[in-house]
């Protein structure tokens, strides 16, 4: 079987590639470090003049209309670099949106698709319904809000965020604009450098069609699953090519520390653990393509994701010695960015329970029930 992208898939990979290598660099991050700006709105422009920041909205609104498979491709490239710009949280809130309730928010998505208004998304609790502060109440026309959401990406700079809330039916995404009566930011940094706000809502009028259904709760969180894995798959990759070029070059006992066994199987261990994330994430986005059942392949890849955020990073951080810790050496962002993406997906330990729960309460995994599936509906 042949797993390759297409060419296509490939040809927006290298442009992603590089734009972000050539705006990324570890010079340029240094000045971004040190002028305090929320995220790189240059970069960000760059981004909307190429399409990159609408590849998977749909076409009946202005996107490209392609799927997370060529959506990775740039988020592993933006994972790679660092790059601080919102490109999936902008997309999957407007792809959430074009999905459950087009009509009604024709305009925005259209407006986001064009570059005219940004997107943020808050998905607070990957790990269980427990982590989610706000709550829907009926009201006489719509929904009321009330709670507060949590150090949410780009909050501040966005026009409108797409948030998880508690209601009787279940969680359900919400949109929510950023300027409405009753909604207050207080700002923030993310320790991997990103500006994010918490936000306090306080009896919110939300419209009948601001709030979307049950089942896209499900439907958002696998494709943000796959694409913050996306992301860290693209750090990872790159702490450890950085760390290999590094062990090749410090020496040590007249040796390069490369050649040392111990080094080596540290370097294995990342290796293995980028690519069982790898393989994992590509039958995720394959699925999410395909409109495949995903929930236990969302929990795994999520579950890898934060495995390998945690193990790559520490070890990669550790071969440098005490040079990975001076702040004007650049290994340590990709720590600060792991430590990041683990913390928005939830835990290892949350996913492997959510994980377990799933497994424990269905008896039907595998392609051969695709199969089956598929015959039934046919």
């Amino acid at each position: 079987m042949d797993f390759s992208l297409s060419e296509d898939q490939r040809a927006i990979a290298e442009m992603a590639n590089g734009l972000f290598r050539d705006n990324c660099s570890d010079e340029q991050m240094r000045d971004f470090d040190l002028a305090g700006r929320p995220f790189m709105e240059d970069v960000w422009k760059t981004c909307v003049e190429t399409g990159l920041h609408a590849l998977a909205i749909p076409e009946n609104f202005g996107g490209s209309g392609l799927g997370m498979t060529e959506l990775f491709g740039v988020l592993q490239a933006q994972g790679a670099s660092l790059a601080m710009v919102p490109v999936w949280e902008h997309q999957l809130a407007a792809c959430c949106l074009a999905e459950f309730s087009g009509e009604a928010h024709s305009a925005l998505i259209q407006q986001a698709a064009a570059g005219e208004v940004l997107l943020a998304v808050s998905l607070t609790a990957l790990n269980g319904s427990h982590g989610i502060k706000t709550s829907l109440q009926a009201a006489a026309e719509g929904f009321t809000l009330n709670g507060k959401l949590s150090a949410i990406p780009y909050a501040a700079q966005s026009g409108h965020i797409l948030a998880l809330a508690n209601s009787p039916e279940g969680v359900r995404p919400v949109r929510i604009s950023t300027s409405a009566e009753g909604v207050s930011l207080v700002e923030g940094v993310a320790n991997n450098g990103v500006a994010v706000a918490d936000v306090q809502c306080d009896s919110v009028q939300l419209a009948a069609t601001d709030v979307l259904p049950v089942d896209a709760t499900e439907w958002l969180e696998q494709r943000a699953i796959a694409a913050v894995a996306s992301v860290q798959l693209g750090v990872s990759v790159e702490q450890i090519r950085r760390t290999a070029e590094y062990v090749s070059e410090r020496e040590q006992f007249g040796r390069a520390i490369g050649t040392f066994q111990a080094v080596q199987m540290t370097m294995a261990d990342c290796h293995i653990s980028v690519e069982a994330l790898r393989s994992a994430l590509y039958q995720l986005l394959y699925r999410l393509d395909a409109g495949l059942p995903s929930p236990s392949e969302a929990m795994a890849t999520q579950y890898l994701s934060c495995e390998a955020a945690h193990l790559v990073g520490h070890k990669t951080q550790h071969l440098h010695g005490g040079i990975g810790v001076d702040l004007t050496y650049p290994i340590h962002r990709f720590l600060y960015w792991s430590r990041h993406l683990s913390a928005v997906l939830g835990s290892s330990a949350g996913s492997i329970e959510r994980l377990g729960n799933w497994l424990a309460n269905n008896d039907k995994l595998g392609w051969k029930y695709d199969l089956e599936e598929h015959q039934i509906n046919g």
